[in-house]
């Protein structure tokens, strides 16, 4: 919309602008959110977890001084959840006078585990056989990360490099509620380091 003077002269643009910039001006700013880690383990992941999360950030008092406070606050880790998933809570960062609060976001960092790694949905671990096991069949025992304990027999000759796959007994799927990636064991076989040595056949009759 443009407004004329009584001289001819175009002045509404200038005043709608120059109000709109000087609000921008005095409009106080956000800055960037604060990120902390938050450690799970694979069982965190695997099964979900609540964590208590103490901190203490500086907040403005109403006599504009600086002062500190304390809060706890509830994560709900959900079954499925990938390291780099970020769970933001508004307005709980520090503060500073003439601004606004900043946010606080927790990024969830996965823990090494001793027995499986984690490639997406999927579980990978590795189990090693003897030579005997590797030809003339075994059962792997394996216990879960919820504490279940599976035997699975393997009657397949397992060579170098042999690979089963589990069905469903991966990670949970965050976005398919009741569904699971598969278990993928990675098999290495021990070889004896020296052969037993054996007699001769006789050729006497």
């Amino acid at each position: 919309m443009r407004f004329s003077s009584d001289g001819g002269g175009m002045f509404g643009d200038n005043i709608f602008r120059n109000a709109s910039d000087g609000a921008a001006v005095n409009m106080p700013k956000k800055p960037p959110p604060v990120e902390n880690k938050l450690p799970c383990s694979l069982e965190d992941l695997y099964t979900g977890s609540t964590k208590k999360m103490k901190i203490s950030r500086q907040v403005v008092e109403a006599n504009g001084r600086l002062g500190t406070e304390t809060e706890i606050l509830t994560i709900d880790v959900k079954p499925g959840w990938k390291k780099g998933t970020k769970i933001t809570f508004q307005d709980k960062g520090n503060e500073q006078p003439n601004q606004l609060p900043a946010d606080l976001v927790f990024v969830i960092d996965e823990k090494p585990h001793s027995t499986f790694k984690r490639d997406g949905n999927d579980l990978i671990m590795n189990y090693r056989v003897t030579l005997a096991e590797a030809i003339g069949g075994t059962t792997v025992e394996i216990t879960t990360l919820d504490k279940r304990n599976l035997s699975i027999p393997v009657n397949d000759i397992i060579s170098p490099g042999y690979e089963l796959v589990v069905s469903r007994e991966g990670m949970p799927i965050t976005k398919e509620p009741g569904n699971r990636g598969d278990l993928k064991i990675r098999f290495e076989v021990k070889f004896p380091t020296r052969l037993t040595p054996t007699k001769p056949a006789s050729n006497e009759l």
